[in-house]
């Protein structure tokens, strides 16, 4: 039997790419990539062990392989830049046919399936693009593209006659109608609606992440899963301060806090964990005591004592919480200027134990 390797993204066009070779009687080996920019901190041990449900329905095997610091890398530095954002797609998409390839030759399997669709995407799925890019990964002539074949040259795998030409399809454009068709025709109802992509399309992660590249050019991992959660601050090119924003996040940023680095919180009621790392100072650990109140049950009151630990040494610090202003000193992409924050006449910035 005819084996293949299918890149499954979890999204309708790569499940229907994937029934649609199923339907030719190949076997199907999926492979789901998940990169530090398009799951969840939370998400990544539940994704490991039940990658989709779609493998367990139709009867094919579905692995999930980590790309850690090999996509970071790429993302940092990608060989044919930017999309409107901080969206490397080209590359990103090289990798992953490279990666798609590393496996095919190890299972056995033929050839390579996406779920690509023509001039779906402005970058990277355009016609010369997909060449390219299957030059580019070493894969020309072994990538199906199930959904715009009959558009595309014909590949290694219809010459061999291993998929039948005429049992493919020729979508084009962004409208998901002729998708949405053939899902019903596959009894295929459950599938997830349109997104925007990762987490690298969208505006507001893609400046966090320029602010990090730019005062840091080699971040580590922790550091990107930081990117995904909290407000951000920056108090200099070393310093950050990263506050939770509910419960969930709270444990998060109790769990990616290194030795260190310096949590905060206000004992006694709801109060977001706050964490300052790099460059951290006692005049630091003041600003982010006040945005820390800030943000807390209490932030009206004139003073609030925050609870301090900093390398295994714990203290409170009475402050007065932050006030707009202050906030819009320090806060991601506002002003870069480091300005004191604000206190009120009669009040100081103190330690009381």
């Amino acid at each position: 039997m005819t084996k293949t390797i299918a890149l499954l993204s979890g999204g309708l066009d790569s499940s229907l790419a994937i029934l649609a070779v199923l339907k030719q009687g190949i076997e199907v080996k999926a492979v789901q990539f998940v990169t530090p920019f398009d799951i969840e901190v939370s998400d990544i041990s539940s994704a490991l062990k039940d990658p989709h449900p779609l493998g367990r329905r139709f009867g094919f095997d579905v692995e999930v392989r980590r790309l850690g610091d090999k996509f970071l890398d790429m993302a940092i530095n990608p060989k044919h830049g930017y999309g409107k954002n901080m969206n490397p797609c080209i590359d990103c998409r090289i990798l992953m046919l490279k990666e798609a390839k590393e496996l095919m030759q190890k299972t056995g399997a033929e050839f390579i399936v996406t779920g690509e669709v023509l001039g779906q995407r402005p970058m990277s799925q355009k016609k010369d693009m997909l060449y390219h890019i299957d030059k580019e990964a070493g894969v020309v002539g072994s990538v199906l593209r199930p959904l715009c074949a009959k558009l595309l040259r014909i590949t290694i795998p219809e010459e061999k006659g291993a998929v039948n030409r005429e049992l493919l399809y020729a979508f084009n454009g962004r409208s998901r109608k002729p998708q949405m068709a053939l899902a019903k025709e596959f009894g295929l109802e459950d599938y997830p609606l349109p997104a925007g992509g990762c987490r690298l399309t969208d505006p507001v992660f893609s400046a966090k992440l320029k602010d990090l590249l730019a005062n840091n050019p080699s971040p580590a991992m922790r550091d990107i899963d930081l990117l995904k959660i909290g407000r951000h601050f920056r108090l200099s090119p070393s310093c950050k301060i990263v506050v939770g924003r509910d419960e969930s996040e709270n444990e998060l940023i109790q769990s990616l806090a290194s030795g260190s680095d310096c949590l905060l919180k206000v004992e006694g009621c709801g109060s977001p964990t706050t964490l300052i790392t790099g460059g951290i100072t006692d005049e630091r650990i003041r600003i982010a005591a006040s945005i820390c109140a800030r943000y807390s049950d209490v932030k009206n009151l004139e003073a609030v004592d925050v609870s301090v630990n900093r390398e295994g040494n714990n203290f409170v610090i009475r402050i007065i919480p932050a006030d707009d202003i202050s906030l819009n000193n320090y806060r991601m992409n506002l002003s870069k200027q480091n300005k004191p924050i604000k206190t009120r006449p009669g009040l100081t910035n103190e330690v009381i134990s």
